[in-house]
C-alpha cells in the first residue's frame, strides 16, 4: 500500500482549492469533540508502517486481546474507489476499500481472530451514522486508522462546523474509554490530535511565513484546524513523517503560533504507545526501529524580527524503543540497559546546510535534524549550528548542550536517546 509523505492529496475530486472558513480563533483549548477519557490505549505510528513490523502489529493485537483480537480498520483518509483509476486492479489500487482489505489481511496474518474494513469513506459518509455499522464497531476490541489525508477523517466522521461525533466515532470513543486500543499510522495518527491539528506545510515556508487556520492546496503552506481532530491525545500536538520529511521546523512554528507547549513528532515505522490517554495517569512509550521527538516549548520565546521569525529556549528530547515519557512531569525515562554516553569525539560536528531535509534539495538526507543532534551529543563540543537549504532569509538552527542535557546509548558509540538538548532558530 502506498504511503503518502510530502504529496498533498485533494480532499474532494476536482477541487482546485479548499480553504476552510473557520469561526474559531486559534486556541490550544478549542476542541469541541467529546474528550477521550478512560483506560484504553493508543498506538500511534508516524507513517510508513511496514508489513514486516512484527513489533508494532503484535503490540496492537496484544492490546486488543491477542488471539481473540477483533480489529476494525478505518481508511476514510484514502480516496474512495470511485476516484481511483486502478480500483479494479488489486496490484495497483490505492483506495479506501482496497487499503482496508490490505490492513485487515495483515492483522489476520499477525494473529487477530477477525479484522475487517469499516465501510466509511467519501462515497459512504452516511455510514458514519448507520446503526448497523455501529453494531459492527461495538463487536470490535481494537481499531486501526490508515493513512492518507487526515482532513478526510474530519469530513467523514465528524459533523460539519459543529465538529461533533458521528455515531460511529462516538462508538469508537466509548470503546476506547472501556479499554479498547485505537491505533493509526500517518493521517491515522495525526487525526488523534486535539486542537490545532496540522493540515499541511513544509518547515522552511512555516518558519518564513508562519501558520494559517485552514486547509490549502499548496502543500508547502503551514495550515491547521483550530477545532482539531478526534482529541484522543491532547497533552501535545502531533506531527508525523518527522525525520523523512524534515518537519521539526513546522512543528516548532505551529506550536509557538497556537500557544501549545509540546509536540510529539513521530518517526516512520515506529509507534508512540499511550496508556490512559486524556487522564492524569497518561504514560507514553516508544516502540520500533526509529524514534519519537518531544519538542517542549515551556521556556521557548518566539519573536517576529525585521529579518524574520526567531525562537529561543525550545527543548528537544529524542526517545527510542523502550524509552518512556511521563507527560505530567515532562520526564523522559530511558529504557533499561541504556547508559549515559560519554562524549569522546573532538572532531567538529559535520556541517549541515539542509537541516530540515528540503524537498527542493535533490541531494537532501532524511533525518538531517536528528543526525546533527546525535553528532553533537557524541562530541566534546557544546554547541553547533545548521542551516536551511533555502535562503531569503536563510534560517540558522543552533543546537546546544545546557544543564540537564544527557545522551543515552546501548553501544557506547551512538546517542540512541537524547534528552534536554536546547534548540534556537533565527534568520540570518
Amino acid at each position: 500500500m502506498p504511503v503518502p509523505t510530502r504529496a498533498r492529496r485533494t480532499v474532494l475530486a476536482g477541487s482546485t482549492a479548499l480553504v476552510l472558513a473557520l469561526a474559531l480563533a486559534p486556541s490550544a483549548q478549542a476542541h469541541t469533540a467529546t474528550p477521550a477519557l478512560g483506560h484504553g490505549s493508543l498506538v500511534l505510528i508516524g507513517g510508513g508502517l511496514k508489513a514486516d513490523n512484527t513489533q508494532v502489529y503484535g503490540e496492537i493485537i496484544r492490546r486488543a486481546g491477542g488471539s481473540k483480537a477483533r480489529i476494525g480498520v478505518l481508511t476514510a483518509a484514502s480516496i474512495p474507489a470511485g476516484q481511483d483509476p486502478d480500483a479494479a486492479d488489486p496490484d495497483k489500487c490505492s483506495n479506501s476499500a482496497c487499503n482496508g482489505a490490505y490492513y485487515a489481511a495483515l492483522f489476520k496474518r499477525y494473529g487477530a481472530s477477525d479484522s475487517r474494513w469499516i465501510p466509511i469513506d467519501l462515497d459512504h459518509i452516511t455510514n458514519a451514522d448507520s446503526d448497523e455499522v455501529v453494531r459492527q464497531v461495538d463487536s470490535m476490541t481494537g481499531f486501526f486508522f490508515g493513512g492518507g489525508d487526515q482532513y478526510r477523517y474530519v469530513t467523514t466522521l465528524l459533523h460539519g462546523s459543529a465538529h461533533t461525533d458521528s455515531k460511529v466515532l462516538a462508538a469508537i470513543r466509548a470503546k476506547l474509554a472501556a479499554g479498547a486500543v485505537v491505533s493509526g499510522s500517518s493521517a491515522g495518527a495525526q487525526i488523534a490530535a486535539g486542537a490545532d491539528m496540522v493540515t499541511g506545510g513544509d518547515s522552511y515556508e512555516a518558519l518564513r511565513d508562519g501558520s494559517s487556520p485552514g486547509y490549502f492546496d499548496d502543500p508547502a503552506r503551514l495550515g491547521y484546524l483550530p477545532e482539531g481532530g478526534f482529541g484522543f491525545l491532547r497533552s501535545g500536538l502531533i506531527d508525523t513523517h518527522t525525520g523523512t520529511s524534515g518537519r521539526e521546523g513546522r512543528a516548532l512554528r505551529l506550536a509557538a503560533d497556537t500557544g501549545h507547549d509540546r509536540v510529539y513528532a513521530l518517526e516512520e515505522n515506529t509507534a508512540l504507545i499511550v496508556d490512559d490517554p486524556g487522564t492524569t495517569r497518561e504514560r507514553l512509550r516508544v516502540l520500533g526501529p526509529q524514534g519519537v521527538a518531544v519538542l517542549d516549548l515551556r521556556q521557548a520565546r518566539g519573536k517576529n524580527l525585521h529579518a524574520g521569525w526567531s525562537l529561543t529556549g525550545a527543548r528537544y528530547d529524542y526517545l527510542t524503543t523502550g524509552d518512556r515519557y511521563d507527560p505530567s512531569r515532562r520526564q523522559p525515562l530511558p529504557a533499561s540497559g541504556k547508559r549515559p554516553l560519554i562524549p569522546r569525539s573532538a572532531s567538529p560536528v559535520p556541517a549541515n546546510s539542509d537541516v530540515f531535509h528540503s524537498s527542493a534539495n535533490p541531494a537532501g538526507i532524511p533525518y538531517s535534524f536528528l543526525n546533527t543532534a546525535r553528532a553533537l551529543a557524541g562530541s566534546t563540543q557544546c554547541t553547533t549550528t545548521a542551516g536551511t537549504f533555502e535562503s531569503g532569509p536563510r534560517f540558522t538552527v543552533t543546537f546546544s548542550k545546557q544543564p540537564g542535557f544527557t545522551a543515552w546509548t546501548s553501544d557506547d558509540v551512538t546517542a540512541h536517546t537524547v534528552t534536554g538538548l536546547r534548540i534556537a532558530v533565527a534568520p540570518e
